[in-house]
C-alpha cells in the first residue's frame, strides 16, 4: 500500500508533564530535519497528544522509515491509513480494505484496538472492537479473535479523522536531540568512542567532537576514518562540529620527558585539559569518552581517576560497564563497526609503551609533569591556536 501518513510514537516524553511540549516540539524539529536529507514533500504536525508526518508528494517508502528510525524520541513508526468519519459502515469497509490490501494471507489471529479520542462517536471503544471484529470475521473466516497474544493487532483511532493502522516499526527510542544540553566527544578511531557518542546522544545531548591527530605519525587516510565515524554518529546527532588537533609535538615532548611507562596517562590527561578547552568555549557541559572499566591499561579504576583529575567539568562514560562484546554489537547495530575496524591507527595507539602504569599514583604522575614546564603551555596553546574545525552531516 501507498500510505499517506505517518504515526509517530514517543515514549518518555509523554510522562513530561507541563514541559511535554517542549520534547514534542523538539521532536517535531528533528523529524523535519530528519526528512530533509529524504526525496520528498513532508509535512510534521501535532494534534491532540500526536505527531504525524503527512507525506504531500512520491515518495521512497524505505528510505522514510531509515530516516525515522533514526530520530531519538521516537518508539514507533506507524503507517496508516486515514479515513473521514462516513459512518460505521464505510469505516468497516475501510478496515477490511486495508487488511486486504496490506496482508497477503489472511489467517493469522488478531484482536481490535479501538481508542475513542472524540466522544461524541456514537460507539464506544469496547463496541467498535466487537463490532469490527465480527466485520472482519465475516471477510476473512480463516482469521480467528485472539485477545491475548494475537498476530496481529488492529488500532483504530477515532479523532476528528479516523486513523487505521496494525504495523509499528521500532524506533530508535530515547530523548530528541538537543532537549538535555551539549556535550564534547572525544572522538578516535576505535569501535569505542562513536558508540558512546551514540549512546548520549540518545539521552537527548547534542555532540560536538574533538580528534587528536599525529601526522605524520597518523595518515591522512586515518584522520579521514574519524571523520567517516563523526558523519555515522551525525546520522542520529544531527551535524558534528569536529575539532582536529594537532597533538604530535605535545606527544614527542612527553616522551622525551617522561617516564615511557607513563606515556598514555600523561597523554590522556593532556588530551581532557584540550578537549575541555573546546568543551568550555563551545557552551558544552561535559565531556564523553568511550572508556570502559579494565578494558585497556589506561582505563582502570586508578587510570580513569588519574585522567579525571585534571578536569573541572563532568566526564561521562556511557560504556563503562560494558564488556568488548556489548560495544560491538551496538557499533554493528549503527552501522560504524566496518569503518572502525580499517587498519588507520590513531594517535593513542602510536605512542604505546610495552608496559604501561596500570595503577598510577597521581603524585608521581604530577611530578612527572613537572619535567614538561618549560615548554608545554607553549605547545598546547600552538595546538589549540592550530586547531581544525570540520562541519560533519550525516553520512549517506
Amino acid at each position: 500500500m501507498i500510505f499517506k501518513t505517518f504515526l509517530i510514537k514517543y515514549g518518555e516524553i509523554g510522562i513530561k508533564g507541563k514541559n511535554r511540549y517542549l520534547f514534542e516540539d523538539a521532536l517535531v524539529k528533528q523529524i523535519r530535519h530528519a526528512l530533509k536529507h529524504v526525496d520528498g514533500e513532508f509535512e510534521v504536525r501535532k494534534e491532540q497528544g500526536r505527531i504525524y508526518v503527512d507525506t504531500l508528494s512520491d515518495y521512497e517508502y524505505d528510505e522514510v522509515v531509515e530516516a525515522l528510525k533514526r530520530v531519538f524520541g521516537i518508539v514507533g513508526i506507524c503507517p496508516v491509513v486515514v479515513t473521514e468519519d462516513e459512518g460505521f459502515e464505510k469505516l468497516a469497509e475501510t478496515v477490511t480494505g486495508y487488511l486486504a490490501k496490506e496482508y497477503d494471507s489472511h489467517t493469522q489471529t488478531f484482536k481490535v484496538d479501538s481508542r475513542r479520542a472524540r466522544k461524541n462517536y456514537p460507539k464506544n471503544s469496547m463496541e467498535l472492537n466487537a463490532d469490527l471484529g465480527e466485520k472482519i470475521l465475516d471477510a476473512f473466516p480463516e482469521m480467528k479473535v485472539d485477545v491475548h497474544k494475537p498476530e496481529m493487532v488492529l488500532n483504530v483511532e477515532i479523532r476528528e479523522k479516523i486513523y487505521i493502522y496494525s504495523l509499528i516499526i521500532p524506533g530508535a527510542g530515547g530523548m530528541p536531540v538537543g532537549t538535555n544540553g551539549k556535550a564534547m566527544l572525544l572522538l578516535s578511531g576505535g569501535i569505542d568512542s562513536p558508540v558512546a557518542g551514540y549512546m548520549i546522544a540518545k539521552r537527548g545531548v547534542k555532540i560536538d567532537a574533538v580528534y587528536f591527530h599525529a601526522p605524520p605519525y597518523t595518515s591522512e587516510r586515518a584522520k579521514q576514518k574519524v571523520v567517516d565515524l563523526a558523519s555515522i554518529v551525525a546520522r542520529y546527532s544531527g551535524p558534528i562540529n569536529l575539532h582536529v588537533v594537532n597533538f604530535t609535538d605535545i606527544q614527542l615532548y612527553i616522551y622525551e620527558k617522561c617516564p615511557h611507562e607513563e606515556l598514555t596517562i600523561i597523554m590522556r590527561r593532556y588530551m581532557m585539559r584540550i578537549a575541555e578547552h573546546f568543551a568550555k568555549e563551545t557552551g558544552s557541559l561535559g565531556l564523553i569518552t568511550g572508556e570502559s572499566i579494565g578494558q585497556v591499561a589506561s582505563q582502570t579504576m586508578q587510570s580513569l581517576a588519574a585522567t579525571n583529575e585534571v578536569c573541572t567539568m563532568p566526564v561521562y562514560r556511557p560504556l563503562i560497564g560494558f564488556d568488548k562484546q556489548e560495544i560491538v554489537d551496538v557499533s554493528l547495530k549503527i552501522d560504524a563497526y566496518e569503518t572502525s575496524i580499517l587498519p588507520y591507527e590513531d594517535c593513542c595507539t602510536i605512542f604505546v609503551a610495552k608496559h604501561p602504569v596500570t595503577k598510577p599514583n597521581i603524585n608521581i604522575i604530577k611530578r612527572s609533569e613537572t619535567k614538561l614546564e618549560e615548554k608545554i603551555d607553549e605547545l598546547v596553546k600552538e595546538a589549540i591556536d592550530t586547531t581544525e574545525t570540520i562541519w560533519v552531516e550525516a553520512k549517506a
